[in-house]
């Protein structure tokens, strides 16, 4: 078997052709049927005149033609840039541009931003995937099929442009072996295991993120699972697919959690399904023993990046699920925590000291779009940027963003430390800490907090509770009650946006 990430999906559709592949509403597709129409795409995109190593951007939601178009793209061995179909049409404009990408395929609900966004891009055609030039693509491939594309071992398969916390979004690239590396890491994990051929998968996160794309999607058609397409994460519709469909694993985000937590019938739900895993933020140890006393089952969490393809790490290594761990590296990859001072780890590190995740193996990306910068050093370490810890069971425990360490008075203060504080008072729903410049302290730690729905909270009753549980330089000298905070599309607080949402100075008390 070659590298390409589409032969996944041939393989399965080989050992099981007439099996249920895909469900989208009340429409089922065979996994004969999406191998021949990706064949049929892949051969019509070639025809088209697109060639090995050029970008195709997706601007869609989950649905069967994004499977199709991202698969069909992989086997003709084009290069993948999906995108958020809630981009306004300026920020899909500047990653057209970035990408170079030769087509953009929209839907409906898309299509305008789509053209206005690569009005002034000439070399970019836009494909709605309900207009007879797309279907045209798939009826030519299939009238003169041509052979796959023949790529070399580091070829690109995804160009996934991260929000970052500021500045200009960098696209991550992300070779066809990264991709397939990150999944039999997964598979291989057995006790328990990860995606089998007889599981009926959710796939509500979404596919333009590589957690949906490549852990849910990919994983699952490398097994040969049935996956229940959903585009939209509503908390009581999503339980009823699960219910309907014997939905047997669902991969989620915090927030999807602690919505359903609040949804009536959840344990009646949740009676088939035998694997929880969640990512893409921390999950809350409240949320995951409201959960697992809901409905008596526990959620397995992980952690990983964009560019790790995605994930580094997982409860399900260890198959103990463990509330505020992210679990043991998969195996395959090697991780170092390394010290302020950027040295080497000692012989024998101190377990419980903090240090920037570095990881090193075949899933790693190839550095930034276009020129590699910002990837693996000459022995193949990348530097997170994120901060962690070991416990005596040797489970991680991620502290924080490097980036978002806060520095008072010269000692580092970890701001998911402070959230677990805060997270912690009765009433609260949401926290975001972080650093604002100050004169007399280097930095001030300012505590963003989001009531529950009928709490009411004051700035005192946060500071009260911080004084209690967190050495004075630690406690919140700023703190607001806030309506929201701004999420990235997997859930995680997205704080490279609080300052435009509240102001650079508006975090008053």
């Amino acid at each position: 078997m070659s590298a390409n990430i589409a032969d996944f999906l041939r393989a399965s559709a080989r050992r099981h052709p007439d099996a249920v592949c895909l469900v989208e509403g009340d429409r089922t597709y065979s996994w004969a049927d999406v191998d021949r129409e990706v064949d049929a795409c892949a051969s019509g995109l070639s025809a088209r005149g697109l060639h090995p190593g050029e970008r195709v951007a997706l601007l869609l939601g989950n649905s069967y033609h994004f499977v199709i178009a991202y698969f069909a793209a992989a086997r003709a061995g084009l290069v993948t840039v999906p995108l958020n179909p809630a981009y306004t049409s300026a920020e899909v404009a500047v990653l057209l541009a970035d990408s170079g990408a030769r087509m953009l395929v929209v839907q409906p609900a898309t299509r305008k931003v789509g053209e206005e966004s690569a009005a002034a891009l000439p070399g970019c055609d836009v494909i709605s995937v309900d207009d007879a030039e797309w279907r045209a693509i798939g009826a030519t491939g299939a009238a003169t099929p041509r052979p796959d594309a023949d790529l070399a071992d580091d070829a690109l398969a995804l160009l996934l442009f991260t929000a970052g916390t500021s500045g200009r979004p960098k696209g991550a690239m992300l070779t066809h072996a990264a991709l397939r590396a990150n999944i039999d890491m997964l598979l291989a994990l057995t006790d328990p295991p990860a995606v089998v051929d007889r599981d009926v998968v959710l796939v509500v996160l979404p596919m333009f993120h590589v957690y949906g794309l490549n852990t849910v999607l990919g994983t699952a058609m490398a097994a040969g699972a049935t996956c229940i397409l959903s585009d939209r994460f509503d908390p009581a519709e999503s339980l009823n697919v699960i219910s309907a469909h014997r939905v047997t694993t669902v991969a989620g985000a915090p927030g999807m959690y602690q919505a359903w937590c609040a949804t009536p019938g959840l344990r009646e739900a949740m009676a088939t399904v035998r694997l929880l895993s969640s990512g893409g933020a921390p999950l809350p140890e409240t949320v995951f023993a409201k959960f697992a006393e809901l409905t008596g089952l526990e959620i397995f969490e992980g952690y990983g990046m964009t560019e790790t393809a995605p994930v580094v790490a997982t409860n399900l290594v260890s198959g103990r699920p463990k509330p505020g761990s992210v679990g043991r590296p998969l195996p395959g990859l090697e991780i170092r925590l390394v010290d302020d001072s950027g040295e080497e780890p000692d012989d024998e590190p101190d377990e419980a000291a903090p240090g920037e995740l570095w990881v090193r193996g075949p899933s790693v990306f190839k550095g930034y779009w276009p020129d590699g910068a910002g990837g693996p050093d000459a022995e193949g370490w990348f530097r997170s940027g994120d901060v962690a810890y070991a416990d005596d069971d040797g489970d991680l425990h991620v502290v924080d963003r490097r980036r978002e360490v806060i520095l008072v008075n010269g000692f580092n203060v970890y701001p998911r430390e402070i959230e677990l504080v805060i997270d912690s008072l009765e009433g609260v729903a949401e926290t975001a800490v972080v650093g604002v410049a100050d004169d007399l302290t280097g930095e001030a730690v300012t505590a963003l907090v989001v009531a529950r729905r009928g709490a009411t909270l004051t700035p005192e009753q946060i500071a009260e509770h911080c004084a209690t549980r967190l050495a004075r330089f630690k406690c919140p000298t700023v703190i607001r009650v806030v309506e929201a905070l701004p999420h990235s599309a997997t859930g995680k607080v997205a704080k490279g946006r609080l300052r435009d949402v509240y102001g650079d100075t508006g975090y008053g008390t």
